[in-house]
């Protein structure tokens, strides 16, 4: 008799139907799961023993095979175990083997018989939901499976519950849907003292989604600007939530099935790899450029990090996707983040102050800015200098205007930018990139002089245009103006001369 189970595979964003297929036959006592199974799905015979013992079953003096299928696609992670579990269950008599027909199945058991959480069930449950079957997950991660729609979730806290649900002896709760948090609080604007231009930066960066790179001598406020940024961006609609939770769910960062409506804000430390920054590993987990999708990816002491593992950013950056390849997996991730990134003059911080300033001045600039390729530079859309702050600048009574009053007008911004049928402003691109974003006439010079001057590459030019559509945008003008090109090219970074 071969008794079958369905669960999934997961690859990236996506998931896939796995059959568990379970069969006994005579012979010495033996098991064994095949189907490229990983070191995780190939330890769940002893979990799945020590569960069944705990119920105070035992296995068939028998020859126990366990294949997923299909068995060229890998298995990684835990979640195989209930399947398992369950098909060896409906192999034995001890479950009715069409009692799981209409199910997919995902869960790791703990050797006394609960199911515990995995990584993926909003994945699992959603792929459910579009197969049209249900789906049996752990109890508590049964209120994230229920931000499925149209699909009939079981939350079991251990097999014996789930084996009496499935024979109509118990009947376990439907799981109410997790929390919907609110947008999160960070430091306000009104604490930020002076820094009056970056800050009109930080606007313009969070009205169009743009790029932000801060350069300034320690202490200077950078960090805490760039954690402003999540206050005044607008919250993620109900779509934007759940695909961010889909990334949150595969790496096991979603608790307790609770959605929030605040954009990720991800900070790396400049010792991460390139694996941690796009993803990799065993398992081919998202990195942190992926965990900041439709969120913001700040990178602090951007020279610190390795060249490689910066210039690794660029696809994404550009594409809003990062394609992680292995030997054994190709896996696609979603990318689309706006980055803010500082970074100090020179290694010492205080180029250009005569009583701080190395002696190796500007060479020791120099050598510590190359460490950031030109091409990487040339996809940020705004460069800002930092100035340092004075102790006579921290006894300035507070700013006159918070994060409130900013997201106000960011969100004014936006609205026009939805209105174009695009996100923001940062993804015009083509024909309405050209129908919006193309200035007056009197710009239009002031553009061309410029591009001239300054040597803006192709890529250049097209982000400084998006720019300039969100400065006119924050005032509420149809058309690009020569203040708003003005204003574009003044946070625009020169190219330096041969």
């Amino acid at each position: 008799m071969v008794a079958l189970v369905g669960t999934v595979a997961y690859l990236g964003l996506e998931a896939r139907r796995v059959e568990v297929q379970c069969h006994l036959a005579a012979g010495l006592p033996k098991f064994l799961v095949v189907g490229l199974p990983d070191k995780a799905v190939g330890e769940s015979r002893e979990r799945v023993q020590a569960a069944l013992s705990a119920m105070g079953l035992s296995l068939p003096p028998k020859r126990i095979t366990v294949n997923l299928s299909p068995a060229d696609l890998p298995k990684e992670g835990s979640h195989y175990d209930l399947p398992i579990a369950l098909a060896l269950l409906a192999a034995m008599g001890v479950i009715d083997a069409e009692a799981t027909g209409e199910w997919l199945a995902v869960g790791e058991l703990a050797l006394d018989g609960r199911i515990v959480a995995s990584p993926g069930v909003l994945l699992a449950a959603l792929h459910a939901s579009e197969s049209g079957m249900g789906l049996i997950c752990p109890a508590a991660q049964g209120p994230e499976a229920r931000w499925a729609s149209d699909v009939n979730i079981c939350a079991a806290p251990d097999l014996t519950s789930l084996l009496n649900h499935l024979r109509g002896i118990q009947r376990l709760p439907e799981p109410a849907a997790g929390e919907v948090e609110g947008p999160g609080h960070g430091p306000d604007m009104r604490q930020v003292k002076g820094q009056e231009v970056a800050k009109r930066a930080l606007e313009v960066a969070a009205a169009g989604g743009h790029n932000l790179l801060m350069n300034g001598p320690p202490g200077a406020g950078k960090s805490m600007l760039a954690a402003c940024l999540p206050g005044i961006l607008p919250p993620l609609s109900p779509a934007e939530a759940l695909e961010v939770s889909m990334v949150a769910s595969v790496a096991g960062l979603l608790e307790g099935g609770r959605i929030s409506r605040a954009r990720p804000f991800r900070a790396p430390h400049h010792s991460a790899s390139m694996a941690a920054l796009t993803g990799g590993g065993l398992r081919v987990k998202p990195g942190e450029v992926s965990l900041a999708h439709l969120g913001v990816l700040f990178l602090d002491e951007l020279p610190e990090f390795q060249r490689a593992v910066l210039d690794s950013l660029r696809q994404p950056l550009e594409t809003g996707k990062v394609d992680v390849a292995r030997a054994n997996a190709h896996v696609q991730y979603p990318a689309r983040v706006q980055l803010v990134a500082a970074m100090n003059p020179c290694r010492c911080g205080h180029l250009g102050d005569p009583a701080l300033a190395c002696s190796r001045a500007p060479r020791c600039a120099a050598d510590y800015q190359s460490k950031v390729s030109g091409p990487m530079l040339d996809r940020i859309d705004l460069h800002v200098e930092v100035e340092a702050v004075s102790a006579a600048d921290l006894h300035l009574p507070p700013a006159g205007e918070g994060s409130a009053e900013v997201a106000a007008r960011v969100a004014a911004a936006r609205a026009r930018q939805t209105a174009r049928g695009v996100r923001s402003n940062a993804e015009l691109d083509g024909d309405t990139l050209e129908r919006h974003a193309t200035p007056d006439e009197p710009g239009r010079k002031l553009l061309m002089q410029a591009a001239e001057a300054m040597r803006l590459s192709a890529r250049g030019y097209v982000r400084m245009l998006r720019v300039a559509r969100t400065i006119a945008d924050l005032a509420g003008a149809e058309q690009v103006g020569r203040i708003h090109v003005a204003e574009a090219l003044s946070y625009r970074r020169q190219a330096p001369r041969a």
